[in-house]
């Protein structure tokens, strides 16, 4: 007898994504590029990062890097903190199936002078 295939349970991954300058990027003007935390859902950690990468090229911005930190339960397990604030978020992104920029960090060069 065969056993029923369970339905894909999507997770809510944490990923940092470093984006660089692109016209229309929304970035400050003397920007040049930014640090994004970001809550992704996905099946597994790479449909997440392309699911990402994908919603930001389409808010014509220029995504340089990704690195993951895995999901809520990986990262309490490595004994990070989290917030009320970015658990609803997370439950957000889950319950919309959605890519949510939690925080922006735009970087300046600090070397003009």
């Amino acid at each position: 007898m065969a056993s029923a295939k369970k339905p894909s349970k999507q997770q809510i991954y944490t990923l940092v994504v470093q984006i660089g300058r692109r016209e229309n990027d929304g970035l400050p003007k003397d920007a040049t590029g930014a640090g994004l935390v970001v809550f992704a859902s996905g099946i597994d950690e790479a449909e997440a990062v392309r699911e990402t990468v994908a919603v930001l090229k389409q808010a014509e911005t220029a995504p340089l890097d990704v690195t993951g930190y895995g999901t809520l339960e990986e990262r309490l397990a490595e004994g990070h903190e989290i917030s009320d604030d970015e658990r609803q978020l997370m439950q957000r992104a889950l319950d919309e199936n959605a890519v949510i920029i939690a925080q922006m960090e735009p970087f300046f060069d600090t070397d003009k002078g």
